[in-house]
């Protein structure tokens, strides 16, 4: 009787119905003039080009070096964070920690003597692979610009004409567009574009800078961070092996302190000598020079003035330091002399 219960109650329950997608409209159907499309949002675009960018650093660095890495992490979404690497870890470990953080660009910032900063972008593992010396860094927290940008937005890179030029230039171009360049439709990018990467071809060096599009005039004002890459080798392989282009103009910093330090040296140098010549001018004889008698031509002689002999001994005056003591000793005098002529 329990069972027939049962089945009588499933019998008697509606079935539920399948939802069914949605009709897609036909290819040929427009909308009338009164209707309105509306395109499908950018996040449901098919994410293709998954460039993952690893950017992380040595120990060592300082702390303008480790805000302009986090500056760096905000404006590129599609970037990855690690660990600092130990100094006593050779560079090519760098491609395993990129192939466990399922990334295929790296960007490292690598510090020596505390005061010089190094920065590696790879294509890894293949290759190839660029060292710069960064100089001149700014960060966005110390330059305080006027401009903003939505965080994630994707940038326009815009370039120098002196990339297209050499062929060195062209590889950084396209390692530079690889690496910096938001993938379309990544899940945490956004569906605008309100700032551009400009990379300038200046003094031999490649100077980087952020700046914000105005939507009223399209007028650009920066944004930050900045900063100077001074291009030291280019290598075909993933942080090594053989050396596709070398840079002649490039000098490193413990040279150029080196220099400093021996022109210091010979401005020294040079007022000691200059010190030792006075000294033995000094120490010399002498040489008299004969008088000239046609020098007395142009000397005029002086007036002899009559000379006076004061015979009378001047009077003392009295030291009074009283004003008033003084005016009542010049008053007892006048009374006298007045008596006297009187």
């Amino acid at each position: 009787a329990v069972a027939k219960r049962k089945r009588e109650a499933a019998a008697a329950r509606p079935r539920k119905r399948a939802k069914s997608a949605p009709s897609a409209p036909e290819p040929d159907a427009r909308p009338g003039p009164e209707e309105y499309s509306i395109p499908p949002p950018v996040s449901q675009g098919k994410w293709k080009n998954k460039e993952r960018v690893l950017i992380f650093s040595s120990r060592g660095i300082n702390f303008r070096t480790r805000h302009l890495m986090q500056d760096l992490r905000t404006l590129m979404p599609h970037s990855k964070a690690d660990t600092k690497m130990d100094r006593k870890d050779q560079l090519f470990v760098i491609n395993e920690v990129c192939e466990m953080k399922n990334c295929n660009k790296c960007i490292f910032f690598e510090a020596k003597k505390k005061q010089d900063l190094y920065m590696w972008l790879s294509n890894t593992p293949q290759g190839p692979s660029a060292k710069f010396l960064v100089q001149n860094v700014h960060t966005l927290a110390e330059l305080k610009m006027t401009g903003n940008c939505l965080r994630g937005s994707r940038p326009l890179l815009s370039f120098d004409p002196t990339f297209d030029k050499e062929p060195h230039y062209a590889l950084l171009k396209e390692l530079f567009i690889q690496i910096f360049s938001t993938p379309q439709y990544h899940p945490k990018s956004q569906p605008f574009v309100d700032h551009v990467f400009t990379f300038t071809i200046t003094d031999e060096r490649i100077w980087f800078r952020n700046y914000q599009i105005i939507e009223e005039d399209a007028s650009l004002v920066e944004i930050g961070p900045r900063f100077v890459l001074n291009l030291i080798k280019i290598f075909q392989g993933s942080f090594g092996g053989p050396t596709l282009y070398e840079n002649p103009h490039y000098q490193s910093p413990n040279m150029h302190r080196r220099l400093i330090r021996l022109s210091v040296a010979a401005k020294f140098r040079e007022k000691q000598q200059v010190r030792e010549v006075q000294k033995i001018k000094k120490k010399e004889s002498k040489v008299l020079v004969q008088e000239d008698p046609t020098e007395v031509v142009f000397e005029t002689p002086a007036e002899e003035k009559p000379v006076e002999i004061q015979l009378v001994k001047p009077e003392s005056k009295p030291i009074v330091k009283d004003k008033k003591k003084l005016r009542k000793i010049q008053r007892k005098k006048q009374k006298k002399l007045f008596r006297t002529e009187a």
